[in-house]
């Protein structure tokens, strides 16, 4: 049910927090290091499980306290067996890095793919047998023991229970202001299911994060992806100008991807969700559309972003961070006054105002104009949005004359849309067919 799920999305600020801690942005500097040996990694092995260990005793105390402020007692078991993901996850992580450092990223695959299936699984048999909420902490909690266990069966390496100064120092040094920046940058995104949960009910908070869990769906799948080989790919690169090139070609790929994508789903928001959740979930479908506007900005804070790591400028990330929450904690403070759904809005605004500082700031240290950026990705955006438009009307004019099956009104707008948005990028950026089809074979 959402007010199940609304449960689930009021912890989720707390276990990312304590997922935050226990990295503290050390697995960042060790990728970005250029040959970190068994000292390195050994070293932050041995702090991030103990700073897990650390959190999780902090998270088990003030639990009650979570409990209490929601209003929902249930909320206290739930969250100190939830919050032995991060605690789980320690093992793990150090192991995960060396495989993303070597770019062996197929080894990664084999590790996740199982695990999904197997919390898959768990997940819904419990839910079908009637456990509730407890379906969703055990299909969380199965998939990540599975990892971190496949971790240790396959990788060889072995951490040595050490712990250098001098090289915790170092990798600290970097990586504290990526924590700093994680967490101002969770907090805030938290934020919205914090405020909805205290204000409103459960099942408004289950139906405002189904809708942000779904939209970001199809960006961080493809942004996990592309910025897990991204970081170490550009981290490799010394010369700026080759730097910008392959930034401008991921940019421009993932951009050309996203677009039609997000905006597909704009238009069938109520037949993606009849068709996937029921009609319980419709009051989850205005949400959804407004905020995956947002979500097709988010290419472009990811991977600029990335540049600011590459570069070593963990300094300017941090004020870039802090700059933006800024801009972000206001909005809601003023949007709260006018209910959920100028919350929503004011998350849409904000998170293209986010995209545009990302854009000015990275865009500066490799030469690559906030200009250049708007005309090489604009392009796409524009010919999605004439595509959105004409396609709004196919269905409403047209399709909506005739009582379809979800399915077959589903694939007859995504195949209008997809013609007429790719005869715009034909007419306007010919040269991305070809861009795309080197990728491809690559």
């Amino acid at each position: 049910m959402p007010e199940d799920f609304g449960l689930i999305a009021m912890l989720t600020i707390f276990i990312s927090i304590g997922q935050m801690l226990m990295d503290g942005g050390m697995t960042s500097s060790l990728i970005r290091s250029k040959r970190p040996d068994h000292l390195d990694y050994s070293t932050v092995f041995v702090t991030n499980f103990s700073v897990s260990l650390a959190a999780y005793i902090v998270t088990f105390s003030v639990a009650p306290f979570i409990a209490t402020f929601y209003n929902q007692q249930a909320l206290t078991d739930i969250l100190r067996v939830y919050a032995l993901t991060f605690v789980i996850n320690s093992f793990g992580a150090v192991h995960i890095t060396r495989l993303t450092k070597e770019m062996n990223f197929k080894t990664q695959m084999k590790l996740q793919i199982p695990s999904t299936i197997i919390g898959a699984i768990v997940g819904t048999s419990m839910a079908y047998l009637g456990f509730g909420v407890w379906s969703l902490v055990w299909l969380n909690l199965t998939q990540v023991f599975f990892v971190t266990a496949q971790t240790w069966l396959f990788i060889k390496w072995r951490p040595s229970i050490i712990f250098n100064k001098r090289r915790f120092k170092y990798h600290f040094s970097f990586g504290y202001k990526m924590t700093l920046s994680g967490l101002l940058d969770t907090i805030y995104k938290d934020a919205y299911r914090i405020i909805i949960g205290k204000f409103f009910s459960p099942a408004l908070v289950g139906f405002y994060n189904q809708a942000e869990t779904m939209r970001l769906f199809p960006v961080k799948q493809l942004g996990r992806v592309l910025g897990t080989v991204t970081y170490p790919l550009f981290s490799n690169i010394k010369d700026d100008v080759q730097l910008k090139n392959a930034y401008r070609q991921t940019m421009r790929l993932v951009f050309f991807v996203v677009v039609p994508t997000m905006m597909i789903l704009i238009i069938t928001g109520k037949e993606f969700f009849l068709l996937l959740f029921g009609e319980k979930w419709l009051p989850a479908v205005p949400y959804f559309q407004i905020l995956s506007f947002a979500s097709i900005t988010t290419p472009l804070t990811t991977y600029n972003l990335n540049i600011l790591k590459v570069k070593g400028r963990s300094d300017l990330f941090l004020k870039l961070e802090v700059i933006k929450k800024i801009i972000g904690f206001a909005a809601i403070a003023v949007a709260l006054f006018y209910g959920i759904m100028a919350l929503v809005i004011s998350q849409m605004v904000v998170t293209h105002i986010f995209a545009y500082l990302n854009i000015y700031f990275s865009g500066a240290l490799i030469n690559y104009s906030v200009k250049e950026q708007l005309k090489d990705c604009g392009v796409l955006y524009v010919a999605g949005s004439v595509a959105l438009i004409l396609t709004y009307g196919f269905k409403v004019y047209f399709l909506q004359q005739y009582d379809l099956d979800l399915l077959i009104t589903l694939l007859s707008v995504s195949i209008f849309y997809l013609v007429i948005y790719l005869a715009g990028v034909f007419s306007w950026q010919k040269d991305m067919f070809k861009l795309m089809k080197i990728a491809l074979k690559r």
